[in-house]
């Protein structure tokens, strides 16, 4: 079974492609966090983690953190 399901991330999104963009996007941003956690550079682009998981992957911690509400987005016109 997959953690989090669908249908718990999609309480806190509009659609499935909105999903899909803002789970990518952090995923991408903690990808960062970890690339400059190693090079000792500041972190303001690129926040750490906001849950604790068992996951290495971080397209599952930025799930996650959708699936906890821990993050919100907007839509910019």
């Amino acid at each position: 079974m997959i953690e989090p399901r669908i249908d718990d991330l999609l309480e806190h999104v509009d659609s499935r492609y909105a999903l899909v963009i803002v789970a990518a996007k952090r995923a991408r941003q903690i990808n960062s966090y970890h690339h400059q956690l190693g090079e000792g550079l500041g972190f303001e682009d690129a926040p750490p983690p906001l849950v604790q998981s068992r996951s290495k992957n971080y397209l599952t911690m930025a799930m996650e953190e959708i699936a906890q509400a821990k993050i919100a987005y907007a839509y910019r016109p």
